[in-house]
């Protein structure tokens, strides 16, 4: 597959956003989008209507397209089994994205991913064959988590976190600058100098995935519709082919984690026995309390920040100091579960779940978000606290 200088004559100009692609006797048409852009919804309808494909290729996976397909869909999230699958920081990371891009596509009245509904939605009206490109998004974000270390992993979740703040004062235009070829280059640049692990996940890793993708897609003439970012990357890749069952493989955690995650506790149990034992009982009660107090007391502060229920604060509060001890619990599961069972999640917060990640009191105000607040900053307090009370007691004891 090569890319040509300029795109091959058709029957009405094509925008500036459009590059052509050559395979064989076929030919590809990728429009690069920004997913929040009028723009980008006005040059997917008119490449599409001047090239008339016999394929429709969108930047979705199966998930992402049933969730634009059915508004309604988080009305029948199991807000327990998301608890109990240890997925409340994964699917609270998702909400944080969401939110960004929502209030930004609010600003200019327009949906999040506007662009691939209309590209679904001409497919259907031509008859056209429509195929979904993209690496499931639980793969990409898995995938992405685990190549992160830990400091990468909190300064990922502090810029997510911080997004939440930003984008009302962004105008259109700045939107549009986004599908420059120029300003693309220096994002990526500076993503990949900050952050080369979630640029080699979360884009390198889908470019070829959909490069791939689009090789074995079916039809003489396509139109694919995918992020601006996208498109070099794709382009790049052009001639290349890739395996996709390795790019769908989510790793192994490392077991180093794992490791540490026993250790402290055996640690802190090993220097409690040894104290009442051989060494200074009074001492030793004085570092039970500091494992207990700080502990309990900001995995609690973690809880109260999210506006917890009273309750939820006491059992955060109460769990927290053995939970540390037990590499299988966490304290924001017991405190997320106590939180859920004393104010579950109503018809009405799911309905307006949308609504809510549209602003920062929004994820406090929902029932269901607070909920992923509660577990992920009970947890944070709850980890900084074990190695907070873990060195102090082990420099009281050594």
């Amino acid at each position: 597959m090569t890319s040509e200088a300029e795109a091959k004559p058709t029957a009405a100009e094509l925008p500036a956003s459009v590059q052509r692609l050559e395979l064989e006797d076929r030919e590809i048409f990728l429009v690069g989008t920004a997913h929040v852009s009028p723009q980008s919804v006005r040059d997917t309808n008119e490449t599409i209507e001047a090239i008339e494909p016999d394929t429709v290729c969108v930047e979705l996976c199966e998930a992402r397209y049933q969730n634009l397909e059915n508004q309604d869909s988080w009305r029948k999230l199991d807000i327990f089994q998301v608890l109990r699958e240890g997925k409340a920081a994964l699917l609270l990371s998702s909400f944080l994205m969401h939110s960004f891009q929502r209030r930004i596509a609010q600003r200019f009245g327009i949906e999040p991913g506007a662009e691939m509904r209309a590209a679904i939605a001409q497919a259907r009206d031509r008859g056209a064959r429509l195929e979904l490109i993209d690496r499931d998004i639980q793969v990409s974000l898995k995938r992405t988590w685990a190549s992160l270390g830990f400091w990468q992993r909190m300064k990922v979740m502090t810029q997510l976190t911080g997004s939440v703040f930003v984008g009302d004062d962004l105008k259109e235009e700045d939107i549009e600058k986004l599908r420059d070829s120029a300003n693309l280059t220096d994002l990526m640049s500076a993503l990949a100098e900050a952050l080369p692990s979630v640029k080699g996940a979360l884009i390198d890793e889908r470019d070829a995935y959909m490069a791939e993708k689009l090789r074995q897609s079916a039809g003489p003439r396509t139109v694919a519709v995918v992020g601006a970012g996208h498109l070099p990357g794709i382009t790049g890749l052009a001639d290349s082919t890739c395996d996709l069952e390795e790019l769908e493989h989510v790793p192994d955690p490392p077991v180093w984690p794992r490791v540490v995650a026993w250790l402290v506790p055996i640690l802190i149990v090993a220097l409690f026995a040894y104290g009442l034992v051989w060494g200074d009982r009074e001492r030793t009660v004085e570092s039970v309390y500091i494992w207990i107090g700080l502990n309990g007391g900001l995995a609690a502060l973690g809880a109260a920040i999210a506006l917890a229920h009273p309750v939820t604060i006491l059992a955060a509060f109460a769990a927290a100091p053995l939970t540390s001890l037990n590499p299988l619990m966490a304290a924001g599961w017991v405190a997320g579960l106590v939180q859920a069972l004393l104010r579950k999640p109503l018809v009405a917060d799911m309905e307006n779940l949308a609504d809510s990640l549209g602003s920062v009191g929004g994820f406090w105000s929902n029932r269901l978000t607070r909920i992923l607040l509660v577990v992920v900053l009970c947890n944070l307090g709850s980890v900084l606290a074990t190695f907070i009370a873990g060195a102090w007691i082990t420099a009281r004891t050594i």
